[in-house]
């Protein structure tokens, strides 16, 4: 597929912003489930990441009383998806779930292994290893993705032992999903206005797109069709970020959202945009530059 513009090859999602209901039960989740590490904390927000880093991976901001999600689903989120190091680390999460009784979905996509959960709010979440990319498959053009039964105990024995000890470093948000209302739409904004490449496009009522050939960055799906988007009283996701490696990346991307009628407006670090569905996207530079340079 061609297209006129192209998103930096270096960007790559960044952190996701959610709205929920308790904070302290959304903390106690992403630490004690999850493994990830509080950054920091106030009265009605935190921000959680890998231990050891400091960029955090998910931001929480309490609302009380927020609906959860409805088992019907709504548009906007399906999943954010935690990239893991290696195999291994993948296999030793498997082994803590196990211990703590903790169910969760589970699928071999090719590309990737991944295990599926869903917070205290019914927020999507996925945690995944990727295979190597000299394994990864074309056909005319297109990657070939699925989704088969996952080998859990062979995942298992890649982590030799090891103990789960939390989030590793070198965790990373690996790619966003969403539930759109359709698929041409989605295409509109997310291919041809802020320039991500198609990798997957005949997958039963899913795009998935990515920067810089990876298997995807975002994933876009019509599987909840029907469904409302979320409001404000929602358990939700308030806003997701797209990092790009300089300003002058954001502004390409934020001109071309603008051609192509797009609403882009400017943030303290960076720019906001909508998608079709009131989905919000954040551009921002990953790298902060001297100043005067």
């Amino acid at each position: 597929m061609s297209q006129a513009f192209r998103l930096h090859p270096g960007a790559h999602p960044g952190r996701v912003r959610l709205q929920v209901a308790e904070l302290e039960r959304s903390v106690a989740f992403y630490q004690g489930v999850l493994g990830l590490a509080v950054l920091t904390r106030e009265e009605q927000h935190a921000s959680i990441g890998a231990a050891g880093a400091a960029t955090p991976l998910v931001e929480l901001r309490e609302r009380p009383g927020a609906a959860p999600v409805a088992p019907q689903g709504r548009l906007g989120l399906y999943h954010f998806a935690l990239l893991l190091p290696d195999r291994g680390a993948l296999g030793a999460f498997i082994t803590h779930l196990s211990a703590r009784g903790v169910r969760a979905g589970a699928a071999d996509h090719r590309v990737s292994e991944a295990l599926y959960l869903q917070d205290p709010d019914g927020l999507g979440i996925e945690v995944y290893a990727d295979r190597p990319r000299t394994e990864w498959r074309y056909e005319n053009g297109q990657l070939l993705m699925a989704t088969n039964p996952l080998d859990v105990a062979d995942i298992v024995a890649a982590a030799g032992g090891r103990r789960w000890d939390g989030m590793p470093a070198g965790t990373t948000m690996g790619h966003i999903h969403l539930h759109v209302g359709y698929l041409e739409e989605a295409a509109a904004f997310y291919r041809d206005g802020l320039g991500l490449e198609a990798t997957v496009w005949s997958y039963p009522g899913a795009l998935f797109l990515s920067a810089g050939g990876y298997h995807h960055h975002l994933g876009l799906n019509t599987w909840a069709t029907g469904a409302p988007p979320p409001g404000e009283e929602d358990a939700r996701l308030l806003d997701w970020e797209m990092l790009i490696p300089d300003s002058e990346g954001v502004a390409a991307a934020a001109a071309n959202l603008r051609a192509g009628g797009h609403a882009v407006e400017p943030a303290e670090d960076g720019v906001l945009a909508r998608d079709p569905w009131g989905t919000t996207l954040r551009l921002r530079a990953e790298a902060t530059e001297a100043p005067g340079a």
